[in-house]
This record gives structure tokens, C-alpha cells and sequence, in this order.
């Protein structure tokens, strides 16, 4: 099971990490093209805020454990990202957009997978 948190986590870590430096890098007209039709709702900044909260809970899901330094940050940014997903459930549930809102359910499933097994029986 450990082998398995791992791939869960590294391959969340790579999702957010790439997520968030799409929504840091680019313009809000650049990624209201790339199909991000939600960031009409949100200022600049917030949109930015967004990424780079992924960037950070996606360096979190596996670096700490990486480096052996605080490990506990694992579980936590696991949970940090499932509220971060809450919050994308909601919005995308306002905007009707039922495809998005199922992606995030899985999202935060797999997170709750990590944040139960690095709390509980499988922590470092």
C-alpha cells in the first residue's frame, strides 16, 4: 500500500504542479482559451492565488517525505488541496459544468486516499 500512496501522490503532485503554474504563467484570456471558462468569475490575482496554492500542495504531497523533513506536511497538504477541491466542486457546479465537477470528485478522492493512509496506517 505504501508503493501505491506513493504513485497516488506523485502523480496528484505533478497534476496540481502543472495546473498551478498554467494558472500562474498565463494571461486570464490565455486560459479562458485553454477551455478554463471559470476564471471570468475571479480577479487576476485570485486566479494567481489558485495556482499557486496547487503548486504549493502539489510540492507538498511529496518532497517533505522526499527530503525527510517534516513528513506530516504530506497528510496536510493533502487535505489543504481536498478543501482547495471542495471549493473548485462548488464552482463548477454553479457554472453547470458537470464533466469538471466529476473530475474534481475524483480528485479529491485520491486525496482523501493519501491524507487517511499518511495519517493513519501507512505514515512516515
Amino acid at each position: 500500500m505504501n508503493v501505491v500512496l506513493w504513485i497516488i501522490a506523485a502523480l496528484l503532485a505533478l497534476a496540481f504542479v502543472a495546473s498551478g503554474a498554467m494558472k500562474v504563467l498565463r494571461t486570464k484570456a490565455q486560459l479562458k482559451e485553454a477551455g478554463l471558462s471559470w476564471v471570468d468569475d475571479y480577479g487576476d490575482s485570485t486566479v494567481k492565488l489558485i495556482g499557486a496554492v496547487d503548486i504549493i500542495g502539489g510540492l507538498g504531497l511529496v518532497l517533505p517525505a522526499l527530503v525527510n523533513v517534516a513528513p506530516i506536511l504530506v497528510p496536510i497538504a493533502a487535505v489543504g488541496l481536498i478543501i482547495v477541491m471542495v471549493g473548485a466542486i462548488v464552482t463548477h457546479g454553479r457554472r453547470k459544468e458537470t464533466p469538471m465537477v466529476a473530475f474534481n470528485i475524483v480528485l479529491l478522492i485520491l486525496l482523501a486516499v493519501v491524507a487517511w493512509g499518511r495519517f493513519g496506517p501507512y505514515a512516515f
